[in-house]
């Protein structure tokens, strides 16, 4: 049983010499506009509004950070979360993207702390190709990848192992690289923490 004590706000970074310094193992959040990465968050850190969640894609501009303190198996932990700028989101402009893409290949490839990172695909509309090429990505710079199939409360039950096992394949996976996840229910919350404390421990 994973036990969420506090979430906190740290601070909102767009360059290396403005990230957190202390040495706390670090996770980040890395998905498409819209695909639910704030509300993901949100979920993990049991906060309704630690992370703004806007009805507007390509909010998130900068690089946040949060803590969580947790409990698990009568041990606190403190893990750091960072919210990385969406991608894939057609209204933004050509120089904004570009900005934000050099912001999150420098975050990738000078983040000591940066344990694992969480791709997020949209286990309804599947892996698009920014997607893709963000896993690609990922692959040669991430020390480790979770993939969550995020919203799969909006497939009816009796098909969301199925939609997690076919987009596992789609993405030429092992088995269990994918965790299917919703944030309405809860569903996937235990399993996707268990992992990121794997990963940070």
């Amino acid at each position: 049983m994973i036990r969420v004590i506090e979430a906190d706000f740290v601070t909102t970074a767009t360059k290396l010499e403005q990230y957190p310094r202390d040495p706390l193992p670090e996770v980040a959040f890395v998905g498409r506009s819209n695909v639910g990465k704030s509300s993901m968050i949100n979920a993990l850190a049991h906060r309704l509004k630690l992370v703004r969640v806007s009805n507007t894609p390509g909010r998130t501009r900068t690089l946040n950070f949060f803590d969580v303190t947790l409990e698990h198996k009568a041990r606190r932990r403190v893990v750091r979360l960072c919210d990385l700028p969406g991608y894939g989101f057609a209204k933004v402009s050509k120089a904004e993207r570009e900005q934000f893409a050099e912001m999150i290949d420098e975050y990738l490839q000078r983040r000591d702390m940066l344990k694992v990172v969480v791709s997020i695909i949209d286990a309804e509309v599947g892996p698009t190709k920014d997607d893709v090429q963000m896993l690609e990505t990922l692959e040669e710079h991430a020390p480790r990848i979770l993939v969550a199939a995020t919203k799969l409360d909006r497939l009816a039950p009796g098909k969301r192992q199925g939609r997690v096992a076919s987009l596992t394949r789609e993405l030429d996976l092992p088995p269990g690289a994918v965790i299917g996840f919703s944030s309405t229910t809860g569903l996937g919350l235990e399993a996707v923490w268990g992992s990121l404390l794997d990963a940070t421990a």
